[in-house]
């Protein structure tokens, strides 16, 4: 059985990942106190890989928010650890890394980002993202890790933080008396919305791939949707008669990228995946486990 040392497993989208690779690998887990890609010296790392003798590496670890000294440190400075480590000590190992839409920065409203766009962030977490995915390529080009990177849209599912958007809408929702009033920041901006569990699934094909031909892969939808509509389904399918109160107050980080549109063939070629829930199952799953008493059926 492949065995598979996994950073990152108690997030969000790191917990989906472990679920998805335990169902086909023996998957190793080090927490934050045994081994923070942040904090832990280079020997320490090494010392995990050599113990562990993983034949994969997936790092679903990182930062979204915070000061840009913490951004660089716990994406950038990290995947540069992570590299050097594996490059040192399990060189043989396929390490998949999980980077970000935010990479690409602003495209051209009505097309769809290709992973060879040039990226062009305009926020510091996509510029540390960007960093880092750029330090996998020339690892990977240099024949010193065989790296993949997954850029991530806008992942959706069950277990979604409070600290997102929808996250905080359905915890909103589970606590509201129907006609209260949902008040929400601007809405008008497109997104590209994957399933978390699609994305885990898309981890599994990273790790096993024989030989990928691609090195960077879009991990999304491929459709855009407006975010004021993906609000509603998620009032709808939570059966709450509530009034979405949207503050149009324009949001300066919003307002630089009011379009994200993934173009996902490279990853249905190398990868042989494509997305399998829709808007509607992932909403649903989302609201399931925010509030199980008002699950709604279709």
């Amino acid at each position: 059985m492949r065995r598979v040392l996994l950073f990152g497993a108690s997030g969000f989208i790191g917990g989906h990942v472990r679920r998805e690779l335990e169902t086909t690998a023996d998957v190793a887990c080090p927490s934050r106190g045994e081994c923070d890609l942040v904090t832990a010296p280079p020997d320490t790392l090494r010392a995990l890989l050599d113990r562990v003798r993983p034949d994969a590496v997936v790092s679903c670890a990182g930062a979204v928010s915070g000061a840009a000294e913490d951004l660089v440190r716990a994406n950038t400075m990290a995947t540069a650890k992570l590299v050097d480590a594996v490059a040192d000590a399990a060189p043989e190992a396929r390490l998949v890394r999980l980077g970000s839409a935010a990479e690409y920065g602003p495209v051209p409203f009505g097309t769809a980002a290709a992973e060879d766009l040039p990226p062009s962030p305009v926020s510091v977490y996509g510029v540390s993202q960007a960093a880092a995915t750029r330090l996998m390529e020339l690892a990977a080009a240099a024949g010193r890790v065989d790296a993949v990177v997954l850029r991530v849209f806008n992942p959706v599912g069950p277990g979604m933080p409070a600290t997102t958007l929808l996250g905080r809408v359905a915890a909103l929702l589970a606590r509201l008396a129907p006609g209260d009033d949902l008040r929400t920041g601007p809405l008008n901006t497109y997104r590209d919305f994957v399933d978390v569990r699609d994305v885990a699934a898309a981890v599994s094909r990273a790790v096993s791939v024989t030989a990928p031909g691609a090195r960077v892969l879009n991990v999304a939808s491929g459709r855009a949707v407006p975010v004021s509509e993906v609000v509603h389904l998620l009032v709808s399918v939570a059966g709450r008669p509530v009034r979405v109160r949207e503050d149009r107050t324009p949001s300066p980080r919003s307002a630089e990228v009011s379009w994200v549109r993934a173009d996902i063939r490279r990853a249905a070629s190398v990868l042989g995946w494509a997305p399998e829930h829709d808007l509607y199952d992932s909403v649903g799953a989302l609201w399931s486990q925010a509030a199980p008493a008002a699950a709604p059926t279709r």
